[in-house]
């Protein structure tokens, strides 16, 4: 073509253009009309005036999270002596007596730095193996093999690997409960959560004949429970939860189970744990999950190396959501975690965590005595205390008024609400069970737990006097 017979853009055809690309609707009246009406708003409008960025949302803050996030806007720091936090969610992780030495360092293999496979290294899945085997299934000739074993980054991403696998059924659950399970049971929409609330009367208990009844009347396809109970520090066992089982299988209802704390058990037999893999009949036919690792009974937390112990269909599930989720847990790591996972040390390192906690629980519980905070349901497992606060004068009779006072005095607790565990929030937060609770967690030393209950105690006679 020559350029005599080039296209020629006349100015007005060029201004047109620009005026194409530059008009929007909120140059057109109809259009402004139109958006007037309720549900019709421009939603990335919307959110760039609210400060937010168009289809990203918020996830709401676990209860620990905005306590610390709370916390630190007060002053506190981790490396701070003067605060006292009783919001800690994880036990001390210095030397006590009679538990094993943890490693200060650790070799890395060249293998080391490859990815592990999203199920965990084969040696480890087969230590856990063998020890629930050696532990709770001795008589039995059904056996866990590292095939019914997943290791996973933390206790978080075990549970979203669960509910990210459950389909749609009904799944129960019951309150109080771990903060946790609030986001977990509300990201996945396939299911559909439902609360049963547990009573100080029955001392938070589950009974068998509560999970019959649930089950049947809200046709629950799956439950999801702590055992030992986090926040309350009450725990299952022994014929209870053999019938659990038996129930689950009878029902066709599966049971996951988050047993972070079966080590700290406190009105048993010394260095006796629990776990509900004691009464399964066949690990692969029997309907039962069950949620561990090195954070609680090992006090390794940092470390995020836990498992999930379930038949072999559901360590496949568990495998497949691994690989879109969090891609599995540090291979370091996981090789070093393989010498702690002897029976004869678990055994020896459970003795004495209860023997150390014991302690601190029984002090903590006569501090409280004196303050005037006698605890009506102490706990006989986890490290933690359900504290009612209803007795007390106004405002700090509520647990979120409670808390808040207690930052003044450097002292950091749970409100109890966030163990209302509401994943829809259709509840009024003053109408919730929890509302005049708080949460104690007698899990930092001894030291801690003494200066923080004195601030404890200099907060409630500021409100008495």
């Amino acid at each position: 073509m020559t350029d005599n017979h080039k296209p020629r853009f006349h100015f007005r055809d060029i201004a047109e253009k620009v005026r194409q690309q530059i008009v929007s609707e909120r140059h057109s009246e109809p259009h402004q009309i139109l958006r007037s009406y309720p549900g019709n708003e421009n939603k990335g409008i919307l959110a760039k005036e609210q400060g937010k960025i168009y289809g990203i949302t918020h996830p709401g803050a676990t209860g620990v999270i905005y306590v610390m996030d709370r916390a630190m806007k007060m002053g506190f720091t981790y490396a701070s002596q003067e605060w006292s936090n009783f919001g800690q969610g994880a036990p001390e992780v210095g030397h006590i007596e009679g538990c094993m030495k943890r490693p200060e360092q650790i070799n890395i293999a060249e293998a080391a730095y490859e990815y592990a496979p999203t199920s965990g290294i084969r040696e480890l899945r087969e230590a856990v193996a063998k020890l629930y085997n050696d532990i709770y299934r001795k008589d039995k000739s059904s056996k866990y093999t590292y095939e019914n074993v997943c290791i996973v980054p933390g206790g978080r991403a075990g549970l979203t690997r669960v509910a990210a696998a459950i389909g749609d059924v009904n799944v129960g659950y019951f309150l109080p409960e771990y903060t946790a399970y609030e986001q977990m049971l509300s990201v996945f929409k396939r299911f559909v959560p439902i609360p049963t609330n547990l009573q100080e009367e029955s001392n938070y208990h589950i009974d068998p004949e509560t999970i019959r009844t649930e089950i049947a009347g809200r046709g629950l396809g799956v439950i999801v429970a702590s055992n030992p109970r986090n926040p309350t520090g009450q725990v299952i066992h022994g014929e209870e939860l053999k019938a659990l089982v038996s129930i689950a299988r009878e029902r066709h209802t599966t049971l996951v189970m988050d047993e972070f704390y079966s080590a700290y058990i406190y009105d048993e037999e010394p260095g006796k744990t629990v776990s509900i893999s004691e009464f399964v009949d066949d690990v692969n036919l029997d309907p039962v999950i069950v949620i561990d690792g090195l954070t609680k009974n090992f006090r390794m937390p940092g470390w995020r190396v836990c498992w999930i112990v379930g038949p072999k269909p559901v360590i496949s599930s568990m495998e497949s959501a691994g690989s879109f989720l969090e891609g599995g847990a540090n291979h370091p790591l996981q090789v070093a975690a393989i010498p702690f996972l002897d029976s004869t040390k678990f055994k020896d390192e459970a003795l004495a965590l209860q023997n150390h906690f014991r302690q601190k629980r029984d002090y903590v519980l006569n501090r409280l005595k004196e303050i005037g905070l006698e605890v009506r349901v102490p706990p006989n497992a986890t490290f933690y205390i359900w504290l009612d606060l209803s007795h007390l004068p106004e405002p700090i009779n509520i647990g979120l008024n409670f808390f808040e006072e207690c930052l003044k005095e450097k002292v950091i607790v749970v409100p109890g609400i966030f163990f209302d565990v509401n994943p829809s929030h259709r509840r009024e937060l003053f109408e919730s069970p929890c509302h005049h609770f708080v949460r104690l967690s007698f899990g930092p030393p001894l030291e801690h737990l003494k200066k923080g209950l004195d601030n404890i105690d200099r907060v409630i006679k500021k409100f008495q006097n």
